[in-house]
Parts: structure tokens; C-alpha cells; sequence
């Protein structure tokens, strides 16, 4: 099946969402600035105002307003959009309470995530980037093209299947194109890796550049037919006593291939017995133990499988590999700039955010936002102890 377009516009632009026409064009607000209700609102006749034989009365949209950043307007539609469109990536049903289980679990990383937005889009404008209509056109033909979609009706209907349109799709990749600006600006650009930080890494995450043990098996069998009516002690010893009898030769010195192709009941047969190469790493926690403590050219004792009595010859045998430093230079580098990016940009955000003035007007939304900035921030798989 085709790759979902939206699939590719999530690697490009999942971090923002459809609700920047909402935050760029503020809505009108209560007295004072304080949220309303986020419905149609019909103004009625009072005394002293115009009666049913007068004008009209007039029809307002309220929007309710969580949160001003800097002047600019979150609106609770806004992240009602956000919320939606989390949702959507669990394909499971859920039920009424999962649902709201799963809101309220979404919803403080949506409200840091569309604050942090508004204030790296605010600062790629103070900076003056923008996205050209050249740099759109590359980016939507690379779109089309991973997505085999030359025709221009398929494209449209793949849009539309995303609940996208082409002005809404440029804005989602206009956005994230300014925020990967500033980023790179403010950020990356700063970020550098000397030669003492690259090698504290590897003396402390050597197992990371190691490859682990491998080997190739040969596999005996001899196979104990089913029974409905239980085990057949006497086919079962026989079986058992025909494996043992190959293990004495084996490890009286004859080829184990040979002894394969005379006695084996394995698919493995076919060619003499032969299974892998595996990892170590990888292997059935039963047959490492068997074969772990072996040399190359060793073979197990006799052990009951569920097809019968089987024994195993140690092929070959690969030790574990570390790489060098220098061989594993590159690699060190991704992981360790991987971990200093992550850093810089949780400093980063912290200071735009101290450095804005963001105000509240729902006291709810704003616990959450300030309880999920004040968690400590998930540590990195191999970043610290």
C-alpha cells in the first residue's frame, strides 16, 4: 500500500499543527481580555436597547483565548486541533474514559509544544526567514515524488484524505521550515564536540561499539513422531539412544556433516546440518546456555526438543568485535551531538520562554503547562549514568 502523504508531512512537519490561521488572527474577546465562551453567541434585547422592531441584533463568534504569548493568541480551538490530531496516530477504539485518559495524558506536551512554536516562529521572524516560493515548490515535488503522485487529481485527493489543502499544507511546512532555521541559527550552529568529549564517550559506552559473538550451528535430530495418546516411552528411548549413539561419534572424532546426512531428521539436512550464522545475543535462552561455554568444533550433550532428541556442533565461532576509536569515530559524534543538541535546545527554550510574556487566562491550562515544564526532561538512551 502507498505510504500515507501525511506520513512523509509528519517527518517534515509533525511538530506543528493546522492551528496557525487560528493563533495568527486574534479573535475578539470578552471585557478585559478574559475568555468566553467558545460557542455563537446572540446578543439579546435589554432595557433600553433596540426591541424586536428595531435592527436586528447582532451575531458574534466567540473564541475562548487560554493563552497570550508575546501578544499573539493560543485559543482553545486551537488546541482542541492539536488534541485531534494526536489522537488520530492511535489507531486502537477506545472508550469513553480511554479517551479522556488519553487527553488529558496528550495535553500538557501539546500546550508546552504550541507555546515553544509560537515563540521560534516569533523569533524566525524577528530574524527575517522566511520560506520562498522556489524552496515550497522543491519541497512539495519532493513530497509528490515519495509519494508516486505525478497526477495532479491523485494529489488533490490525497490531500484531501489528510483534511489538508495546498495553502494549509505550505503554512504546516513553512512553519517547521522557520523553526529548523532558528534552530540551526540559535542552536546548532553553537554546538561543537572536541576530542576529550569523544573519547569519554567510548571508554564509557564500549558495549554501544561492540559487535557481539556470532556462530553457525549444525543441528542433529532425531525425530519422535506425535502421538494423540501421549509419548511412546519405547520410541522415545530409542530415538534418545540412536542421538546418543551419534554424539559418542562426533566426539570420538567423525564428521559431523556425515553424520547429519545419515541420521538427521532437520529440514537442516539438506545442507549438512548448517543453522545461522546467530548472534549470541540472540539465541533461545535454552540453546545459549547449551552452547556458550563450547570452543569451535565442539559438540552439546543430547537434549529433548519438542520434535525429539537433538544434539548441536559449534560451526564456527565469531568473538565479539570492538571497534577502535578511530573506526568508530563518526558514530561517537552522532551520539554525542545527538545528547548536546537536546541540551542546548532545552536551554534555549527555557530562555525565550523566561524572556516572553505569556499570560493566562485559563488557570487550568496554565498548571499543566507549568507543571510539565518544571519535570525534569527524559534522559537520552546512553546520555548520562
Amino acid at each position: 500500500m502507498r505510504k500515507s502523504l501525511f506520513a512523509v508531512l509528519c517527518a517534515v512537519a509533525a511538530a506543528v499543527t493546522v492551528s496557525a490561521q487560528s493563533a495568527a488572527s486574534p479573535k475578539p474577546q470578552g471585557e478585559a481580555g478574559q475568555a468566553t465562551q467558545a460557542k455563537p453567541a446572540l446578543t439579546q434585547p435589554t432595557p433600553g436597547q433596540p426591541g424586536p422592531n428595531q435592527p436586528a441584533a447582532r451575531i458574534e463568534i466567540l473564541e475562548q483565548i487560554l493563552v497570550k504569548v508575546n501578544g499573539e493568541i493560543l485559543t482553545k480551538t486551537d488546541i482542541e486541533t492539536r488534541q485531534v490530531a494526536a489522537l488520530r496516530q492511535r489507531t486502537q477504539q477506545m472508550s469513553d474514559e480511554d479517551l479522556k485518559k488519553a487527553v488529558a495524558e496528550v495535553t500538557p506536551d501539546l500546550l508546552v509544544d504550541a507555546v515553544d512554536e509560537m515563540l521560534l516562529l516569533q523569533r524566525g521572524k524577528e530574524l527575517g526567514y522566511k520560506v520562498t516560493d522556489e524552496q515550497f515548490k522543491r519541497v512539495l515535488e519532493n513530497i509528490r515524488k515519495e509519494n508516486k503522485l505525478d497526477d495532479d487529481a491523485q494529489f488533490a485527493a490525497a490531500l484531501r484524505q489528510e483534511g489538508l489543502s495546498v495553502d494549509g499544507l505550505r503554512k504546516n511546512l513553512e512553519k517547521q521550515m522557520i523553526i529548523n532555521q532558528v534552530q540551526q541559527a540559535e542552536v546548532l550552529s553553537k554546538i561543537s564536540i572536541n576530542e576529550g568529549e569523544a573519547q569519554a564517550y567510548y571508554n564509557a559506552h564500549k558495549n554501544e561499539f561492540t559487535t557481539a559473538a556470532s556462530l553457525t550451528l549444525r543441528e542433529l535430530l532425531v525425530s519422535v513422531p506425535a502421538d494423540p495418546r501421549g509419548v511412546n516411552a519405547a520410541v522415545d528411548e530409542a530415538a534418545k539412544a540412536k542421538a546418543e549413539s551419534a554424539m559418542k561419534r562426533a566426539k570420538a572424532g567423525e564428521s559431523f556433516a556425515k553424520l547429519v546426512a545419515e541420521l538427521s531428521d532437520a529440514p537442516s539436512k539438506a545442507n549438512g546440518g548448517l543453522v545461522g550464522p546467530l548472534s549470541i545475543d540472540e539465541l533461545d535462552p535454552g540453546i545459549r546456555k547449551l552452547v556458550e561455554p563450547l570452543k569451535q568444533g565442539d559438540v552439546t550433550d543430547v537434549v529433548r526438543t519438542a520434535n525429539g532428541w537433538a544434539l548441536l556442533q559449534v560451526d564456527t565461532l565469531t568473538p565479539p568485535v570492538l571497534k577502535t576509536f578511530e573506526a568508530a569515530r563518526d558514530e561517537i559524534a552522532d551520539k554525542v551531538f545527538s545528547g548536546l543538541r537536546r541540551d542546548a535546545f532545552e536551554k534555549y527554550l527555557t530562555k525565550i520562554r523566561a524572556e516572553a510574556i505569556i499570560e493566562w487566562k485559563n488557570d487550568e491550562m496554565r498548571k499543566l503547562y507549568d507543571a510539565k515544564i518544571s519535570a525534569p526532561a527524559p534522559r537520552a538512551p546512553g546520555q548520562g549514568s
